[in-house]
C-alpha cells in the first residue's frame, strides 16, 4: 500500500460526534432506501462520501467500476508475467532471484534473505504504524473525522482481514509455504536446525500479530481507540523488532558452507510462495472483472453482491504478497496502481462525472503529478468505494 498525501478536510464531523468502542458507529449515509442525491446530479447538494448508486448515475458508476477492474487485471497479469516470464524486456525476475550473479541485481544468496526480511519487517511496521496507528494517532488527536477515513478498506468493513493477511505475508515467507506449513526448505527450518529458541519466538511472535489484529472488534473503523488496537500495534512492532534485531543478523552471521541452504530457501521461496501467489493474484482479478462485467449487465443485488465477494477473494492474494513488495511490483509502480490509499473521494466523483475514464492511464510523457493523480482513482480502493457501503454491498436504487 503505497501512503499518498490525504485528501482529508479538518471540517466539521460528518454525523457531529463520533464515538468508537464505546458507541457504535453508525454510517452517515440515508438510513432509507433513497439514493443519498434524491435523483439530483451526482455532485448536487451532496458531499462525495454520501453519494450513492442511483438509476441517474448507473451507467457511469458501471463504465467506471468496468475501467477500474480491467486494470487490476492487466496490472495483476503484468506482475505475474514479470515474475514468471520476462521483466523489464529482459528475463524473468523469479530466474534472476533464484540465480544472483557478481553481475546480477543480487550478488548472493544472502542478498535475496536479506531482500526477504526486509519485505518482513517492513510490513509488519507498516500494519502497527500506519494501517493501525495512523488512525489511531488521528483519533487520540481529536481528528475524528480524518482518522475514520484513514482506516484502510472501511468502505467492505474488511480492514482486520487485510491487515492479519499482511501478517501472513510474513509467515508464508519464513515458513516458505502457503498452507502454514513449514517447509522443509524454509528460513524456519534452517533456523529451527540452528537456533530453536529462535524459532520458537518468530512463530511465536507472527502468531501472536494475527491474533491481536482479527482481536480488533469489528469493524475496525468503530473501535479505533480500542485496547485490542493498542495490543495489535504493539505485537508488530515486537514482530518488526525481531525479524530485525534477532532474525536477519542470524541470517548475516552464517559462514559460506550454509550457502546451499540459503539457495534452496530462496528457489522454495519463489516456486512455493511467490509464483504461486501472484499466479492467484492474476486468476481472481480476472474473475473479478468477469463479475464486474456481469454487474454491468444485470444491475441487480445479486449481482452487486456476487461482485464483491469476487473483490474480497482477489484482495487475499494481494495482502498475502505484501511481504514481498520488491522488484517488478515496485518497479514498475504496481503496487500504488493497485493499492493506493487513501483515496480522494472528491476526485473519485468528478472522475464518475467526467465519463473521462482514459485519464486513469498515462504515457511515458507524463509528470509525476498525473501519474500520482490517476493512481488515487483507480486500484482496489476505488473499486471498493463503488461496489460497498457500509460493509455491505451497494443496493440498486431505482
Amino acid at each position: 500500500m503505497k501512503k499518498l498525501t490525504a485528501f482529508l478536510k479538518n471540517s466539521a464531523l460528518v454525523c457531529g460526534s463520533m464515538l468508537f468502542a464505546a458507541v457504535a458507529f453508525s454510517s452517515c449515509s440515508n438510513d432509507n432506501d433513497e439514493p443519498a442525491n434524491d435523483g439530483k446530479t451526482p455532485t448536487e447538494d451532496v458531499e462525495s462520501k454520501d453519494l450513492d448508486y442511483s438509476a441517474k448515475n448507473a451507467d457511469s458508476w458501471h463504465n467506471y467500476s468496468v475501467k477500474v477492474a480491467e486494470l487490476l487485471a492487466r496490472d495483476s497479469e503484468d506482475l505475474y508475467n514479470s515474475w514468471a516470464v520476462a521483466y523489464d524486456g529482459g528475463e524473468a525476475f523469479a530466474k534472476s532471484f533464484k540465480n544472483p550473479s557478481a553481475s546480477g541485481i543480487y550478488k548472493s544468496y544472502l542478498e535475496c534473505i536479506e531482500e526477504i526480511l526486509g519485505g518482513c519487517a517492513d510490513i509488519a511496521n507498516e500494519v502497527g504504524e500506519a494501517k493501525i496507528g495512523d488512525p489511531y494517532n488521528l483519533f487520540m488527536a481529536g481528528r475524528t473525522e480524518e482518522g475514520l477515513y484513514a482506516v484502510e478498506s472501511w468502505y467492505s468493513w474488511h480492514s482486520r482481514e487485510d491487515y492479519s493477511n499482511n501478517i501472513y505475508s510474513i509467515r508464508n515467507s519464513y515458513y516458505g509455504s502457503r498452507d502454514n506449513n513449514v517447509n522443509e526448505n524454509s528460513m524456519s527450518a534452517l533456523v529451527k536446525a540452528q537456533n530453536p529458541t529462535l524459532d520458537a519466538a518468530v512463530i511465536a511472535a507472527i502468531e501472536a500479530a494475527a491474533k491481536a489484529i482479527l482481536d480488533i472488534p469489528q469493524p475496525f473503523r468503530n473501535n479505533i481507540n480500542s485496547s485490542e488496537a493498542v495490543t495489535a500495534m504493539n505485537t508488530c512492532a515486537d514482530l518488526e523488532q525481531l525479524i530485525t534485531n534477532q532474525l536477519t543478523p542470524f541470517f548475516l552471521n552464517l559462514d559460506a558452507s550454509f550457502d546451499g541452504e540459503l539457495q534452496k530457501i530462496v528457489e522454495n521461496y519463489v516456486d512455493v510462495v511467490v509464483l504461486p501467489t501472484y499466479a492467484e493474484l492474476k486468476e481472481r482479478n480476472s474473475a473479478m472483472l468477469t463479475a464486474v462485467k456481469d454487474l454491468s449487465s444485470k444491475r441487480n443485488d445479486a449481482a452487486f453482491e456476487a461482485a464483491c465477494n469476487s473483490w474480497l477473494s482477489a484482495r487475499e492474494p494481494w495482502e498475502k504478497s505484501e511481504a514481498f513488495l520488491f522488484g517488478p511490483v515496485d518497479n514498475l509502480g504496481l503496487d500504488p496502481n493497485m493499492d493506493s490509499w487513501p483515496l480522494d473521494q472528491d476526485m473519485i466523483v468528478n472522475h464518475l462525472n467526467s465519463g473521462n475514464f482514459s485519464d486513469l492511464e498515462w504515457g511515458d510523457g507524463d509528470g509525476d503529478d498525473k501519474v500520482e493523480a490517476a493512481q488515487n482513482i483507480r486500484g482496489f480502493h476505488t473499486l471498493e468505494f463503488l461496489l460497498f457501503k457500509d460493509g455491505q454491498p451497494r443496493k440498486v436504487n431505482n
